[in-house]
């Protein structure tokens, strides 16, 4: 019996050993690959630094003016000034009584409608 148990022993010392060494092997490999990532990330983020950088530039007002008047025969852009704008009082706002009874409505409406006999006929 003290056989038995001593060899079991030993096979759990093996077991626990070879899965302690597979684990150790794949936390490393998952350090490895954390550290990929993060330069990755690193790369990335100076990438989108520059990426904004060059938009800044190119939407700056002076070359977008620029651009405009060397297109303004095919775009037809014009500069924004304070007549481009309407007053408060022209803008149409919706009747609020006609919003109420639109809010109002109880009945489902029937969307299913016969098909006309002469319809039917073309339809197959």
């Amino acid at each position: 019996m003290r056989l038995f148990l001593y060899s079991l022993s030993a096979l759990a010392v093996i077991a626990l050993a070879y899965w302690a060494y597979n684990e150790n092997y794949a936390t490393q490999q998952a350090l490895r690959r954390v550290e990929a990532l993060q330069r990755e990330i690193g790369a990335n983020r100076e990438k989108l630094s520059v990426l904004r950088a060059e938009w800044a530039y190119l939407n700056r007002p002076e070359r977008l003016r620029d651009l405009v008047d060397l297109n303004f025969d095919t775009l037809r852009l014009v500069p924004l000034s304070a007549l481009n704008f309407a007053d408060v009082s022209q803008v149409a706002y919706p009747n609020p009584a006609l919003a109420a009874a639109a809010r109002d409505v109880r009945d489902p409406v029937d969307l299913s409608a016969q098909m006309p006999k002469a319809a039917k006929g073309a339809a197959r």
